[in-house]
């Protein structure tokens, strides 16, 4: 008997004997985060010579078109491979006309880092018109609301002009119905990065200081989604994917884990998370206090935004979280 219970508790499952060093962790780790997944957001606006740092996101800047070409041969010498670009435009009109104009803001910054990087950056241009519309809304107006029908033609063209100009991926993100199947008809052979489940939050705040992008009245709860909908949210996914999606995005990512995990489970196709301006400026804040380690609350949030299953992460982190693990190589 007592060798059978010394036998027994022998056996007792402890998770802490794979624990005890960290080359032990390491070589049991479940998840791992990879440079490669990291997609840096940069804002690009007019003038030159322009390095202007946003308040509200310490560490991220509005960068004139030939400063941009310069930080993105940064992050390529830095490791990052993928660029998510979003313009502030010399002036805004009812339209957003200046979304697909040649040569609007992004279209030059797309042209701007192939001259400096050429292939090596892929680069991803979000699609929607709040950036460049008078009014602050995703979509053309009509007796004070959006247009969805008439805004669909607008993103199209806005999306046929930033693929001419150079970008890899095409990203829709103003949450009207219909937008990717009136993209996918325009650009029958470009990549479409659908903000398929994007959520009316409240952590967009220091985005829409750094874009300039805030609604003149009202807000866009009419058309992005209501955060406490996640079957609605499956359902934008699938509908995009039937339109002609080629991946999809959860937005935001840290307050929706549990939407990157069913949309992982759901779909077979790549699955990316946007950790929002709102949940960077969070931890930044909580580290500048002292409340937080930056380093080890950033890898932590990154993890856990892939261990939930996307493939695809687009952080403000994304260049020191690409030294971090390079250095975690070595």
């Amino acid at each position: 008997m007592t060798l059978l219970a010394d036998s027994t508790e022998a056996a007792m499952f402890r998770g802490r004997r794979l624990r005890r060093t960290p080359a032990l962790r390491s070589l049991v780790r479940e998840t791992r985060l990879h440079p490669s997944m990291l997609v840096a957001p940069l804002f690009v606006r007019p003038g030159r010579g322009v390095r202007e740092e946003i308040g509200s996101m310490p560490g991220q800047y509005r960068l004139s078109v030939d400063e941009l070409g310069r930080e993105a041969e940064r992050l390529r010498e830095g490791g990052v491979r993928s660029l998510l670009l979003f313009g502030l435009p010399e002036s805004k009109d009812a339209t957003g006309s200046g979304a697909w104009a040649g040569d609007g803001i992004v279209q030059l910054a797309a042209r701007e880092v192939r001259r400096a990087v050429g292939d090596d950056m892929l680069v991803i241009a979000d699609v929607c018109l709040c950036e460049y519309t008078s009014h602050g809304h995703c979509g053309v107006l009509r007796d004070a609301s959006v247009d969805n029908d008439a805004t669909l033609p607008l993103l199209a063209r806005a999306a046929a002009s930033l693929a001419e100009a150079g970008v890899d991926v095409v990203a829709p993100s103003a949450m009207m119905d219909g937008q990717v199947a009136a993209l996918r008809a325009a650009l029958p052979d470009t990549p479409i990065l659908a903000y398929a489940a994007k959520h009316a939050s409240a952590f967009y705040g220091p985005f829409r200081d750094a874009a300039d992008s805030a609604p003149a009245f009202g807000d866009r709860r009419s058309y992005q989604m209501d955060p406490a909908n996640g079957r609605e949210a499956l359902r934008e996914i699938r509908a995009d994917l039937d339109e002609g999606a080629d991946m999809v995005m959860v937005k935001p990512a840290l307050p929706a884990l549990d939407l990157i995990a069913a949309a992982r489970a759901a779909v077979d196709v790549p699955i990316a998370a946007f950790q929002v301006s709102g949940e960077y400026a969070a931890l930044c804040a909580a580290a500048e206090r002292g409340w937080l380690d930056r380093r080890a609350a950033a890898l932590e949030s990154l993890t856990s935004i892939a261990r939930a299953g996307a493939g695809i992460i687009v952080t403000y982190f994304a260049r020191e979280a690409t030294a971090w693990l390079r250095e975690e190589d070595r």
